[in-house]
């Protein structure tokens, strides 16, 4: 069997993963500790985002004719992708929370919903909170009139029978 018979499933697995990605994030990992990427690693998988070290040239082939195509500059050194299928920013937002802590780690570039993001962009991305967040604000920012308007009826309706009981004596 030939070598390039043997990278074809890696290069198709790369390409399945990527396709209907939401957010692709190339990362350079050089100089963190195995304690460091296991850690890094369970905080993405709970997230449901999948990390993986490939060959910059496997992951060159898979990304030729795709959005990630882009990345292609940027494969050199040490380097892995995270994918999420479902949350377009966990893969920034972990990474560069992560990143803070460990300074090693190095956010790329990366393919946010079709669009490519350098360096700079991935960082803006990463501070934009999750979907769950951002629906909790919304949902904050709706209640708090009525509940406001509640607080304030239920006053009145408090003075007004404080009023009434001190009438009648």
């Amino acid at each position: 069997m030939a070598k390039v018979e043997l990278k074809q499933p890696i290069v198709e697995e790369i390409a399945n993963c990527i396709k209907d990605a939401q957010a692709v994030v190339l990362v350079n990992y050089s100089g963190i500790t195995v304690e460091q990427d296991t850690k890094l690693r369970k905080e993405l998988r709970e997230a449901g985002v999948q990390y993986k070290v490939y060959k910059n040239t496997m992951m060159n082939f898979a990304f030729k004719g795709t959005e990630c195509e882009c990345l292609s500059e940027h494969l050199h050194g040490t380097n892995a992708i995270a994918v999420s299928a479902t949350d377009a920013t966990a893969p920034a937002r972990i990474l560069a929370k992560f990143a803070k802590t460990c300074p090693a780690l190095e956010l790329v570039a990366g393919v946010v919903e079709g669009k490519y993001n350098d360096q700079a962009g991935i960082q803006a991305l990463s501070n934009v909170p999750s979907r769950e967040e951002l629906l909790g604000k919304l949902l904050g920012s709706i209640q708090s009139p009525i509940s406001n308007f509640a607080r304030v009826l239920n006053q009145i309706a408090e003075s007004g029978t404080e009023t009434t009981d001190t009438a009648e004596a």
